[in-house]
């Protein structure tokens, strides 16, 4: 990996710090490059895109509530299914929404250490993974971990939230 930045910024400092207060070893990496997309992430650290667990933020359309999918890059979130399993209907959330909820901006939205409780649904396929990829607060920061320790960092279920490719 070429391109690495010396020290975080304070937003990819606040997930490591959260990642070390979680007691974990796992450790943020912060490119001069952009990170933003799925595609950018998993040609920035050398691996699939369905290896790249990205952050979309919904809002649920009655509750007014945030909720966070973290999704493998190469998929497509149904939202209509996500709908169904949460019982309510939801919609993209815009980027003020997001940093509102968050604390971050969209392109960096870490699966952990947000300014309030979200509830999150984890993406089925990102377990065929040995390694995944998360954002770490920045467009240009992630960190490397298994599904499972993703599983156990954000306690959110795992479900089947793709859309169907034709």
């Amino acid at each position: 990996m070429q391109g690495i930045r010396e020290t975080l910024s304070a937003s990819a400092q606040k997930v490591q710090n959260t990642l070390i207060e979680r007691g974990t070893t796992l450790k943020v990496v912060e490119f001069i490059e952009s990170t933003r997309t799925s595609a950018e992430a998993a040609e920035r650290v050398g691996v699939s895109l369905g290896q790249i667990a990205k952050s979309l933020i919904f809002k649920g359309k009655t509750s007014g509530k945030p909720v966070l999918i973290i999704a493998s890059g190469a998929n497509r979130v149904d939202e209509k299914k996500v709908s169904a399993l949460l019982g309510e209907k939801i919609g993209r959330a815009d980027p003020e929404f997001a940093r509102e909820a968050t604390g971050f901006v969209i392109g960096g939205i870490p699966p952990l250490g947000h300014i309030q409780p979200i509830t999150t649904l984890l993406d089925a396929d990102l377990f065929q993974y040995e390694i995944i990829w998360g954002a770490a607060g920045t467009p240009n920061a992630v960190f490397e971990l298994t599904p499972s320790q993703l599983e156990t960092l954000t306690g959110g279920p795992v479900a089947d939230v793709k859309e169907a490719k034709e």
